[in-house]
């Protein structure tokens, strides 16, 4: 019953947010009593925290199973991006932004978490980037690796730029090209414009 419940609070979460969705919501989505759901999770917080990392777990599958494709870096990266973009797609656009504002200690928890995944992967990817010349090899790979993280997880956030005025689309696709350029060497850029050009 618990993976049920975490499994259905995370779609109504995704759909309309983490402070939007009540524990009566989710009871009554399930056919449940709330009391069922008190047997698995003390409160909404505990619930939310659990959820987060369940999305994250199911995220983390996602990217790994890219990973093991084999493409080259470039195209992993703009895989890995369409992948992420399509899972938030269906979900409601202020739902990070109601995670970060009203359960912050749970969401810088799993940015620390996700940062040690995502700089693993990055940098294998920047690796395999350097040794198949799509970048250039005088970089430093773990500073260029915190960037990205660090500018990625920035995207979706509200307040730098809110959802009335910026596409989140257009908004990746520009970081993801804006990063290609700035390490990519000549081969690489023609491979990155290769791929924009299948992204219009």
């Amino acid at each position: 019953m618990k993976d049920k419940i975490l499994e259905k609070a995370s779609k109504m979460f995704m759909s309309l947010g983490f402070k939007s969705v009540t524990m009566d919501d989710i009871a009554n989505e399930m056919g449940i009593s709330k009391k069922t759901i008190y047997q698995h999770f003390s409160n909404k917080t505990e619930l939310v925290k659990e959820t987060a990392s369940y999305l994250f777990d199911e995220i983390t599958k996602g990217i790994d199973e890219i990973y093991r494709g084999n493409k080259n870096p470039i195209e992993e990266l703009f895989n890995v991006k369409n992948y992420i973009s399509d899972y938030f797609k269906a979900g409601n656009q202020s739902t990070i932004y109601q995670f970060q504002k009203y359960y912050p200690k749970i969401h810088d928890t799993l940015k620390k978490k996700h940062l040690e995944k995502l700089e693993t992967c990055i940098n294998k990817n920047i690796n395999r980037g350097i040794k198949d010349g799509l970048f250039r090899n005088d970089i430093d790979i773990s500073i260029i690796s915190r960037i990205y993280f660090y500018g990625s997880s920035n995207l979706k956030d509200n307040d730098y730029f809110p959802i009335e005025k910026f596409n989140p689309e257009k908004v990746q696709l520009e970081f993801l090209e804006y990063h290609i350029r700035g390490i990519g060497t000549s081969k690489g850029i023609i491979k990155l414009e290769q791929l924009l050009k299948n992204q219009l």
